[in-house]
């Protein structure tokens, strides 16, 4: 019996001790990617700051895309599967997907870790700066690519401020009918104008 509870003693240690290093590289993360901005934050810099190996940034999240989506933006997904999920279909309806795809997830917390990301930014600067660069360079940009698109920092831009903006009026200020619209209705009515960043004409 004493063997059995010294196992399980050991098995609740790792367990611990795992959870530990996630917390940490999370706590660290954050205070990275606000002091030097998404861009400038790097994996090696985070895991010096944690205490950590390096390793377990992909190990826990990923990458580095992983871990600010959960420092940061507390976002319950993992971005690389989202890039997928946003290339996964015809051209012509990746305004409609990817409105689809941001708003389900937003829904699926009442958009209150929309809500909460909007108050960082607005009272933090260096998050906003952080949530452009992570929003244009790590999620658009890519799309853009593999759409083969013309001005694709122009288009990243408008699409990321399209997706922000949407996020504020349904979530944060509210404005009716647009918050409690079925998410149909919302990829119906803001899905052709998304569209119209990524491939239509800009003139």
């Amino acid at each position: 019996m004493a063997r059995v509870e010294q196992v399980n003693q050991k098995r609740r240690g790792r367990r611990a001790a795992g959870e530990d290093t996630r917390a940490a590289l999370v706590a660290a993360a954050r205070e990275v990617f606000v002091e030097k901005g998404y861009d400038g934050a790097t994996v090696r810099a985070i895991a010096a700051k944690a205490g950590v190996d390096a390793a377990m940034v992909n190990h826990w999240f990923g990458g580095k895309e992983g871990l600010f989506a959960q420092a940061v933006l507390q976002l319950p997904f993992d971005p690389a599967e989202l890039l997928k999920r946003l290339l996964d279909g015809a051209v012509e309806d990746a305004g409609e997907r990817i409105v689809r795809t941001f708003v389900t997830v937003w829904d699926a917390t009442g958009g209150g870790t929309f809500a909460a990301l909007i108050r960082s930014v607005t009272s933090q600067p260096e998050v906003a700066g952080a949530l452009k660069s992570f929003l244009i360079n790590a999620i658009f940009k890519n799309v853009l690519a593999e759409i083969g698109a013309e001005h694709r920092e122009l288009r990243a831009a408008l699409c990321a401020t399209q997706m922000v903006g949407l996020g504020i009026v349904r979530y944060v200020v509210r404005f009716e009918p647009l918050a409690s619209a079925d998410v149909e209705t919302v990829v119906r009515t803001i899905g052709p104008n998304l569209q119209r960043y990524l491939t239509g004409d800009l003139d």
